[in-house]
């Protein structure tokens, strides 16, 4: 079973930084794509930033400049500065993967919510 740990959330003052963090575990073979995803309160899940196998990064136009994702292994991360209150929302980590058995496979975090407010 593959799963996906969060870490690195809380609240923070407008123009603060965080660090969040997702571990994964299980028997992953090859991963495609890993990110980060965000829903705020009566929105949808919006992409933030993904990483692709070759290292390939890619931003959603309002967090570009500001935040950075990067990748170690399974884990990823997401440096994120200049925050705004606009960027509130629960955040998650989102896998794209295939396992030792080859069955591909879209694994979700379980969500950590950020908070930017004065």
């Amino acid at each position: 079973q593959v799963q996906l740990v969060e870490s690195g959330g809380g609240l923070v003052q407008p123009g603060g930084s965080l660090r969040l963090s997702c571990a994964a575990s299980g028997r992953i073979a090859s991963i495609y794509t890993m990110g980060w995803y965000r829903q705020a309160p009566g929105e949808q899940r919006e992409v933030v930033a993904d990483i692709l196998s070759d290292g390939t990064t890619r931003y959603a136009d309002s967090v570009k400049g500001r935040f950075t994702i990067s990748r170690d292994n399974a884990k990823v991360y997401l440096q994120m500065s200049s925050l705004k209150p606009e960027d509130t929302a629960v955040y998650y980590c989102n896998l794209d993967a295939a396992t030792v058995t080859m069955r591909r496979l879209q694994v979700w975090g379980q969500g950590i919510q950020v908070t930017v407010s004065s």
